[in-house]
């Protein structure tokens, strides 16, 4: 039996667990409509593009619900106050993730070629623009969310929606959506051949490069602003209200973990040879993706851990930002979850495996003219 410590610390790493998992397993389902406008020449091209993602883009999608879920399970105040001081950022999320069911569904019902073109872009602004949205919420977290608590810790947000557009959060938004495009152009170079394949693999060099640019210069502009740091706080072991502690900012203090842990340098290291790997081992499409994977993986990672233990920072108060040290739900709540965990992950891990190796292959131009009636 875990103390609640621990269990604090747990739910930290499985949070970004389900997040790594959406990135990598959704990622490459977005990454491909982010490219299907571009890639495919014709209809038959693009037909190929969509079937190699349609057998799994909904159970993938499923990753980013738990982890919505995960958050208001483990952490609900961030969940609250995140949900409604980006209210309307997550709502066009929403919207743009509604073209992504329809538009597979309805897309080749029709011969109509202005019908499937508008679909295509249905599904490009379906992956492209959640994509920007996540990279653009985790630059805010970096900068700070303005809101603060009343004295019934109420929640109240001060900013605007058109304020998370600024231009650092924009440039993790780059980071973000080249992230998810590169995923996605490397499994489609892996799924498929000829042309289409020629040009997602230049795809991939192109993304990986611009990935690994947005990066270092996103990681760069972090070390310029101020950071936030815990000065004192109660018995972290113990349950805590999130005005029990004192927060300073600091400029560079983002990196205090690293600096600490000099270990830790690995990670962003890796997230920059994920992308380099691209690069050099395109053409070897199967490795490819698994470098492409590895960028996924190292990116969040180098994230988590610069904001570790902040999950939400506050610009407004900054003693109320918020961390996992007092902005998680209770020790049974925390540990029955655990077990739940535990229980069903190596059960939908197993099952996505099966799934991806009954169904692996090339989708070629031929099956999707052979299989016209039976096939998205």
């Amino acid at each position: 039996m875990f103390d609640y410590l621990t269990l604090k610390l747990i739910w930290w790493l499985l949070v970004g667990v389900l997040l790594i998992g959406f990135a990598v397993m959704d990622g490459h389902d977005m990454g491909v409509g982010t490219l299907l406008p571009f890639l495919g020449k014709d209809d038959t091209d693009r037909r190929v593009m969509i079937n190699t993602v349609a057998p799994h883009w909904d159970g993938n999608q499923v990753w980013f619900i738990t982890a919505g879920g995960a958050i208001f399970a483990a952490w609900p105040v961030v969940y609250a106050t995140a949900f409604s001081g980006m209210y309307w950022a997550l709502l066009l999320v929403l919207f743009a993730l509604f073209f992504r069911p329809v538009g597979f569904d309805y897309r080749s019902k029709l011969q109509d070629a202005r019908w499937r073109s508008a679909w295509d872009y249905g599904l490009f602004a379906g992956s492209a623009v959640p994509a920007l949205v996540f990279g653009v919420a985790f630059g805010n977290l970096f900068q700070g969310v303005p809101f603060y608590f009343d004295d019934s810790m109420r929640s109240f947000y001060t900013g605007s929606f058109w304020a998370l557009l600024n231009p650092m959060a924009l440039l993790f938004g780059v980071v973000s959506l080249s992230l998810l495009t590169l995923q996605g152009a490397t499994f489609l170079a892996h799924r498929t051949e000829g042309p289409l394949q020629q040009r997602a693999l230049k795809a991939a060099r192109l993304f990986a490069l611009v990935l690994l640019v947005a990066f270092c210069a996103a990681g760069f502009w972090v070390s310029r602003i101020d950071g936030f740091v815990i000065k004192s706080i109660g018995d972290v072991g113990s349950a805590l209200s999130p005005m029990m502690k004192v927060v300073a900012r600091e400029q560079g203090a983002w990196f205090g973990n690293y600096q600490k842990l000099p270990l830790l340098w690995l990670i962003p290291a890796l997230g920059c040879a994920g992308a380099l790997g691209v690069i050099v081992l395109a053409r070897r499409t199967l490795l490819a993706f698994v470098a492409s994977s590895v960028a996924c993986l190292s990116v969040i990672l180098t994230a988590g851990v610069a904001l570790f233990p902040f999950v939400l920072p506050s610009s407004s108060t900054p003693a109320a930002s918020l961390t996992a040290w007092d902005a998680c739900s209770s020790y049974t709540t925390l540990n029955v979850m655990f077990w739940v965990a535990v229980i069903f992950t190596p059960i939908v891990l197993a099952y996505t495996g099966w799934a991806y190796h009954v169904m692996a292959g090339k989708v070629t131009r031929e099956y999707i003219v052979g299989n016209d009636k039976s096939l998205y």
